[in-house]
């Protein structure tokens, strides 16, 4: 139980960091782009979506590899074994929609939980970042 604590402890430190620096890059270098502000907006929109799929592909390969490789529960429902399954599953789990077509058994529900509760604070640091990117439009 350590083992799989430490393991998902990192993956949510793993891509906390990720994300962070795609947001950091894409502060640092959106604003020196010779553009109209609507431009470097959307560019910020697409730049977090990006990073979200990092995530997302993270958690999934995560998800694929603890259900493959170790004794951590397994994805039940409509889950065929597939890392385009896992990755779906990890889909709809960040973003906390969850269409209950794939459920999470054994450890991997404490994985999922934690997937869930990191995919809602980063989208809505993006939801936030982008609000602040927007308000400079706005004043101008």
């Amino acid at each position: 139980m350590l083992l799989f604590i430490l393991i998902i402890s990192g993956l949510a430190t793993a891509t906390v960091v990720i994300y962070y620096q795609v947001l950091r890059l894409l502060w640092i270098t959106i604003p020196k782009l010779q553009v109209r502000h609507r431009v470097r907006v959307i560019i910020g929109v697409f730049g977090t979506i990006c990073a979200h799929l990092i995530e997302v592909w993270i958690f999934g390969l995560a998800f694929y590899l603890m259900i493959t490789c170790g004794d951590f529960g397994t994805l039940e429902g409509r889950f065929e074994g597939s890392l385009t399954d896992a990755v779906y599953f990890s889909f709809t789990n960040y973003t906390t929609l969850g269409y209950g077509d794939i459920e999470p058994d054994g450890q991997l529900r404490f994985l999922a939980g934690m997937e869930a509760i990191t995919g809602l604070s980063l989208i809505t640091w993006s939801a936030y970042s982008m609000f602040m990117e927007m308000m400079k439009f706005w004043e101008e």
